[in-house]
């Protein structure tokens, strides 16, 4: 797909490193399945991810993490 961003590039997929605040909690994802654009590198993660990741935010400041990295995992 043609990227909105920069509107040059087009996408491919790749993996990016999605970053996430909340209430004091920072949790970084790495090897997040996505599609990026070959020209600026912005990153287009799909909703069942997005979904996925969210949801494990979710857990970590309710037990109170404060800063995480995690490996990205379809499992």
């Amino acid at each position: 797909m043609k990227c909105v961003v920069c509107k040059k590039g087009e996408t491919k997929l790749d993996k990016t490193t999605v970053t996430l605040d909340r209430d004091g909690s920072t949790l970084v994802f790495r090897g997040v399945p996505a599609e990026v654009c070959t020209s600026c590198g912005e990153a287009y993660v799909d909703g069942a991810i997005t979904a996925r990741l969210l949801d494990s935010a979710e857990r970590a400041v309710r037990s109170g993490i404060q800063v995480e990295i995690r490996q990205y995992s379809a499992a």
